[in-house]
């Protein structure tokens, strides 16, 4: 009973995080933006664990993957995150809307049982979004030391704090790091 309230009620946070990068959306998206939604395009897949609130220490596995919507700047990713014998699939999408910066969601967003991407900023390696649901706000911080890793942390508003409350350390599996990682 435990995992499926937890997969209900916390991976929709960690899922969004993974699959959706707080920040006011920039006016206009630039080249940087589009080479790091295309840098995450693929398979990744790897641990997370949730480290603050009533499920601390609970550990999960995440299968994604990623796509780049044709002629837009953005990305959707789709596939699920383990608990146990759990499995919840997953889907989101965020994409740069002009004026209004990045808008995306997770699952059905905030209408349903979802998060809405409200937010963001592409710097580097990194993206930050923000992250809202009715009463909740958050961000989602996912940065790619290299071309095969990606560092994920989702922080939650808590009076004035941002607090921390998923880690996740996913890694390339697509054919591109088979590729690499035999050529070495």
């Amino acid at each position: 009973m435990m995992a499926r309230a937890f997969l209900s009620a916390i991976l929709p946070l960690a899922a969004a995080a993974a699959m959706t990068f707080g920040a006011a959306g920039s006016a206009s998206a630039s080249e940087k933006d589009k080479k790091f939604f295309s840098s995450v395009t693929g398979a990744w897949s790897g641990p997370g664990e949730i480290v603050a609130g009533k499920y601390k220490g609970t550990k999960f596995v995440c299968n994604f993957t990623g796509a780049t919507p044709d002629g837009k700047i953005g990305m959707s990713l789709e596939g699920g995150c383990r608990v146990g014998l759990f499995t919840q699939k997953m889907a989101a999408s965020v994409e740069h809307k002009g004026k209004q910066g990045y808008r995306g969601t997770f699952m059905d967003g905030a209408v349903g049982k979802g998060l809405d991407v409200v937010g963001g900023n592409v710097s580097g390696r990194k993206v930050i979004l923000t992250l809202n649901r009715n009463q909740l706000d958050g961000a989602m911080l996912a940065r790619l030391p290299d071309d095969n890793t990606m560092h994920v942390t989702v922080s939650v508003k808590v009076d004035d704090q941002m607090v921390p409350v998923i880690g996740m350390n996913l890694k390339r599996v697509d054919s591109s790091a088979v590729g690499a990682i035999a050529r070495q």
